[in-house]
């Protein structure tokens, strides 16, 4: 365990879950840079965060170190990096912001229900259509950061399809979160 400022004690799946949203600047950085390649380096910097995910979560399983710190920092680091890269691709004009708009109204509405429900002392858990959600959501801001490489060699439009795909698993996974949650909007007497 590593004590930083604040006194907050940090584990190694929370250091690797801060790393994460600390990359998340240098991957903007190298995106909107006009260098050679600028784009391929951002989508393995995007590539790199996005498997930290699993990583932190098995690690503190595994090692049987759970925290509150690591609830609260693993879905925001989620957030943010998917977030940030959809911005950044609707500034680049790359994907529509209506795609946008209904992935990141999803994880705001997602994220609303969980603050209520630990408001009342519930754990929402990830569900596997949210956890599909997210890897057809990175494999599509990866396709589209790669310029649709290698299916633009034989014409098929992967970007294009699978971003419209994850906006569709989106909504569903949306509907699916609130159906199966509803009672956290019920008001306790």
């Amino acid at each position: 365990m590593i004590t930083i400022y604040w006194g907050i004690t940090m584990n190694l799946a929370n250091r690797i879950t801060f790393t994460r949203i600390f990359i998340i600047p240098l991957f903007i950085l190298c995106l909107l840079s006009n260098f050679p390649y600028s784009n391929y380096v951002a989508a393995f910097i995007f590539l790199l965060a996005a498997s930290t995910d699993s990583m932190d979560g098995y690690i503190a399983r595994k090692r049987n170190e759970i925290t509150n710190l690591g609830k609260f920092l693993d879905p925001l680091a989620d957030k943010l990096l998917i977030t940030s890269a959809l911005v950044i691709l609707v500034e680049m004009g790359r994907i529509s912001s209506v795609v946008a708009i209904i992935i990141i109204s999803r994880e705001f509405i997602v994220t609303g229900f969980r603050v209520i429900a630990a408001s009342k002392g519930i754990v929402i858990a990830a569900s596997w259509l949210g956890k599909v959600k997210t890897i057809i959501q990175i494999v599509s801001i990866v396709s589209i950061l790669l310029n649709n490489f290698p299916f633009e060699l034989i014409d098929f439009p992967f970007d294009t399809i699978s971003i419209y795909l994850a906006t569709i698993v989106t909504i569903l996974s949306g509907i699916d979160y609130i159906y199966k949650n509803r009672n956290v909007l019920r008001e306790t007497v």
